[in-house]
């Protein structure tokens, strides 16, 4: 690769010096750019702040809420289930309690997965 700087062709092939006028041109353009960048950038976070979670105790509270649901869910469904299939069959206490048992797994999966989906942050988006 060629590192040598663009030439005029005048001076017989030495690098060609930027004026002034160039480098205050081109500083212009990078502000203007970076500028365009970080208003973009408070933008978003403006918009993120402005979302349903806008503390951190709030997004706790509200994790905590659902993983509870999805543990308590999971139990109650299988118990549930249980008591029915018991009730049918008249198998009692068995399928209550293999149901039962089923159901805490399930609640525990549902909790980890809904843990795990909250521990994801969406990568940064910008330009290079």
């Amino acid at each position: 690769m060629d590192d040598r700087k663009p030439t005029d062709g005048q001076d017989g092939g030495q690098p060609r010096q930027a004026t002034d006028a160039e480098l205050a041109n081109r500083l212009k353009t990078l502000d203007a750019a970076v500028r365009k960048v970080r208003s973009e950038q408070q933008a978003e976070d403006a918009a993120a702040a402005a979302g349903p979670n806008k503390t951190s105790a709030t997004a706790g509270m509200t994790l905590a809420f659902r993983l509870g649901s999805e543990f308590v869910a999971g139990v109650l469904v299988g118990a549930g289930l249980g008591w029915a299939i018991d009730r049918v069959l008249g198998t009692t206490p068995w399928a209550m309690i293999v149901l039962l048992l089923l159901g805490f797994g399930a609640g525990i999966m549902n909790m980890m997965r809904a843990a795990g989906e909250t521990g994801r942050k969406k990568p940064p988006q910008g330009g290079a």
